[in-house]
């Protein structure tokens, strides 16, 4: 049995946990992810992070002795937050927004073990975009892939042809930053890249 269960559908996160060599079993949950009034995007991504691994928790048995790992995305442009566009409109108007300019990546990681400790984990990246034209937008929109990205992009595919500069983690941008997501496991006793030898 995967020493991890995965409270998220995104193949995204599963490929990332694999990356670091831990397997997992997904136990997606649906919850209201719409931001509370004047609620900051940190606050935001860290509460449906919590609140994600709690309902995942509440829906399995009592006696899942397993962790449950948990995360949130959002990208911030002008004091904005923007999750995953709605529709066509929606993410052209995300790409426009965000063209030729700086914004912020924000992902919020929590575990929560079977004993009901819970420890969590911010990452903020920056990324800047180049110059994006309209028919550009249009194109990439067609391709499916913005439809449930964060902001309206995939770094990991082919929104990375729109990307001049990154500062932070590529993973957290991505949507599971890797070295918050191995510290909060290893507290949690799940062994990374356990046949490694230690560094001397």
């Amino acid at each position: 049995m995967p020493p991890l269960i995965l409270a998220s559908a995104s193949p995204r996160r599963q490929q990332l946990l694999a990356q670091i060599g831990i397997d997992c079993s997904v136990h997606a949950v649906a919850i209201d992810e719409s931001a509370a009034p004047q609620e900051a995007a940190p606050e935001l991504v860290m509460r449906l992070a919590v609140a994600k691994a709690s309902a995942c928790r509440t829906s399995l048995a009592a006696d899942e002795p397993r962790p449950i790992l948990a995360a949130d995305t959002v990208v911030v442009c002008d004091q904005q937050i923007l999750g995953k566009p709605a529709h066509r409109g929606a993410a052209l108007a995300m790409l426009a927004q965000l063209s030729g300019r700086e914004h912020e990546v924000l992902t919020a990681v929590a575990c929560l073990t079977a004993s009901g400790r819970l420890t969590t984990a911010l990452s903020n990246s920056k990324v800047r975009l180049r110059t994006i034209t309209a028919t550009e937008a249009a194109h990439y929109w067609q391709s499916g892939e913005p439809a449930d990205k964060a902001g309206g992009y995939a770094l990991q595919g082919r929104g990375a042809i729109f990307i001049e500069q990154i500062s932070g983690s590529c993973s957290g941008i991505i949507g599971l930053p890797l070295q918050e997501t191995a510290r909060l496991l290893s507290a949690s006793d799940i062994a990374i890249l356990p046949d490694m030898a230690p560094a001397t």
